[in-house]
């Protein structure tokens, strides 16, 4: 039993899991606003498996980030060498359970757009 599945934009890639408890946070980084088209939100999985082609791309020497090769949906991040996930929160079926716990990065964020949540906010991560 999991507490989640999701897929890609054109279903090649399909994935489950169960949450592991950490937060759901807006990642506001020039890498993630780069990569994403706007801003990041994820949260961690445990017990996660997926089935499909996954490229993995090394995007620092820290993180690589996983998307569908077939539609070039944005779907994971993970610290290297981890095997521990973060997954793409607007990849997963809903009901998701999710909620938005704060922003991170908010030093780096867009000029374009204003955060007025009234969620907390970290100037870095």
């Amino acid at each position: 039993m999991s507490d989640f599945t999701g897929r890609c934009l054109c279903g090649a890639v399909t994935f489950k899991g169960t949450w592991s408890g950490d937060p759901l946070n807006a990642c506001h980084c020039g890498q993630c606003r780069r990569w994403s088209g706007h801003v990041w939100a994820a949260a961690g999985a445990r017990d996660f498996t997926l089935d499909g082609p996954v490229k993995w791309f090394r995007s620092s020497p820290e993180a690589e980030r996983g998307f569908c090769p077939e539609c070039g949906s944005s779907l994971f991040w993970r610290k290297a060498g981890s095997s521990d996930c973060e997954v793409a929160a607007g990849a997963v079926d809903g009901p998701t359970g999710l909620r938005l716990q704060g922003h991170i990065f908010v030093a780096d964020k867009g000029d374009y757009y204003d955060i007025a949540d009234g969620l907390p906010q970290e100037a870095q991560g």
